[in-house]
């Protein structure tokens, strides 16, 4: 086990930069922010100065040659998350890329790729996967305490009005690599993918239904999991009250979480409902004890990710949400895309090299 500080640098210092910052600081025993990189090297300064971080960058070739970062942070708007995955990984350093990692499964075998040639990886932002509570449920469930999995519903009812459009890069399928489903769902459409397990085969609509944008501001799906559980996804910025929601009904159990763009354990629920007899005593029961005997309260956000990753680093294993854990939700969003495009009904494995949906998420087509 390699117990050495880490060096880390970050590219790309705009507001989601700050969240992955509050990580490193709070896992500043174990890592120390050496340098930043950003086009704009006002921003760049400013950002580098409040959080005492020595060295600033204009160009990203520089900096890994001089720094010789461990990890780098890539916190770019989407367009470049692919090259500059892998550039990181040739000069050495594993990756913490912002979502979406990459604007296609064909991108995603590239920087597979270059995880296999240069031994080193890139881990996808998916911090809800790492919460305390969210933890529990899935050892829970694959440990079989809740029986099988039967029906899910995922919501991301959030909001955004059309002057967070106007900010270039956004709104379209080049710079933002998708609309709702990619870059807004995607986080908790991950965690509901990976508590219940493979999904095979989904029927989607999506729509640009307010806003003046080339991508979709809705979509919903209906999924069918190889387990046989079913379940909705429905992702929307249109949405004035706003809301992230997971309802998961297992055979022993409902288990819910309420919240926004963080859940800790206060957020969560965990209800035997029909299943306790009338008048039963709900501490008394094992099932109840044994999720509430969780101690741990640690929220699904950038600090719980970012400490689980310099674990990996540590102990030399390929991280969670690398090509390999992130690949059964970006292609779920591809067959989501794929499905709203064609009115088809998708399978798992159904897109590959030869399907113009492989190589860009919208299929080459404009518009929805």
């Amino acid at each position: 086990m390699n117990n050495d500080k880490k060096r880390v640098a970050i590219i790309g210092t705009g507001g989601i930069a700050h969240s992955q910052a509050q990580g490193f600081i709070e896992n500043a025993g174990r890592c120390s922010m050496v340098a930043v990189s950003d086009v704009n090297e006002e921003v760049a300064r400013e950002f580098a100065g409040r959080y005492e971080i020595p060295n600033v960058y204009r160009d990203v070739e520089s900096l890994l040659q001089r720094e010789k970062p461990d990890l780098v942070s890539i916190c770019t708007p989407p367009k470049v998350h692919t090259p500059l995955s892998i550039q990181c990984m040739e000069a050495g350093a594993w990756v913490l890329c912002e979502k979406p990692l990459c604007a296609s499964l064909a991108e995603l075998d590239e920087i597979a790729e270059s995880e296999q040639r240069t031994g080193r990886y890139t881990a996808s932002v998916f911090q809800w996967r790492y919460g305390s509570a969210a933890q529990h449920l899935k050892s829970m469930f694959d440990g079989g305490a809740l029986g099988r999995a039967m029906v899910g519903v995922c919501n991301t009812t959030w909001y955004r009005d059309q002057a967070y459009y106007d900010v270039a890069w956004r709104g379209t399928w080049e710079n933002e690599l998708g609309g709702v489903t990619m870059g807004h769902g995607i986080h908790l459409t991950d965690l509901f993918l990976w508590l219940l397990g493979e999904w095979s085969e989904l029927k989607a609509m999506a729509g640009t239904v307010a806003r003046s944008i080339e991508v979709e501001d809705v979509s919903s799906a209906l999924v069918k999991f190889k387990n046989g559980a079913m379940g909705t996804v429905l992702t929307s910025v249109l949405s004035p009250r706003q809301e992230t929601y997971l309802r998961l009904d297992f055979e022993q159990a409902t288990v819910e979480a309420t919240g926004l763009y963080s859940v800790s354990n206060e957020n969560w629920r965990f209800d035997r409902g029909a299943l306790l007899p009338e008048g039963a005593d709900p501490d008394a029961d094992l099932l109840v004890t044994q999720w509430r005997s969780l101690e741990e309260d640690r929220a699904g956000g950038h600090p719980a990710q970012i400490t689980t990753l310099l674990d990996e680093m540590d102990e030399g294993t390929r991280p969670a949400t690398s090509t390999d854990g992130v690949r059964p939700t970006l292609e779920f969003v591809t067959a989501l895309y794929k499905s709203a495009f064609t009115g088809e009904t998708v399978h798992a494995g159904d897109i590959g090299p030869g399907d113009p949906f492989y190589t860009q998420v919208n299929g080459g087509r404009p518009k929805l």
